[in-house]
């Protein structure tokens, strides 16, 4: 008998970032929560970034996750917005690792293709495919469904010898 992982996805943002969580049971997942953690806009960058590493933090805290996956960033044509994308996906893999959490990181188009089956998948799509592989789920943003799919993309991918893990346990 194995034993339940509960897994936090994280898609990182600096406006909204998305989280969610799931048990993987063997090939059983049961979606736990999810949700977005939004910082006021109209706070300093560094402000910002504080509050989004307080929210991962109480979410971690509350929902007591053994692992993390981050979904990769893709690089932007405009480099002041990769930068602060950049700065967000820095705190969003810190909190777990301070955690003691093991942290995955998956390329956009690995999550978009072990979710709907396609790497160039719509956000639909993903959404869609979330509510079929976790009926419970009712993401109430593109990015917690995101965060959804990061989470499922873990889970079938965690024990592969690819599965890139960058804390310490």
């Amino acid at each position: 008998m194995t034993r339940a992982i509960r897994i936090i996805g994280l898609d990182p943002g600096l406006r909204r970032t998305g989280w969610g969580v799931l048990e993987a049971e063997g090939s059983r997942l049961v979606h736990v929560a999810c949700g977005t953690i939004v910082p006021p806009e109209t706070l300093p960058m560094a402000e910002r970034l504080a509050r989004l590493h307080e929210g991962l933090v109480e979410v971690i805290r509350r929902f007591a996750p053994h692992e993390a996956a981050v979904e990769e960033t893709f690089v932007n044509m405009n480099p002041a917005s990769t930068l602060k994308l950049g700065q967000a996906r820095g705190v969003v893999m810190l909190a777990p690792a301070q955690a003691g959490l093991p942290v995955a990181e998956y390329a956009p188009l690995l999550v978009k293709k072990t979710v709907v089956g396609a790497g160039r998948a719509e956000k639909q799509q993903i959404r869609m495919m979330i509510g079929i592989l976790l009926p419970a789920a009712d993401p109430k943003t593109e990015d917690a469904a995101d965060a959804l799919a990061v989470a499922v993309t873990h889970a079938h991918h965690r024990t592969a010898p690819g599965a890139r893990l960058a804390a310490a346990r």
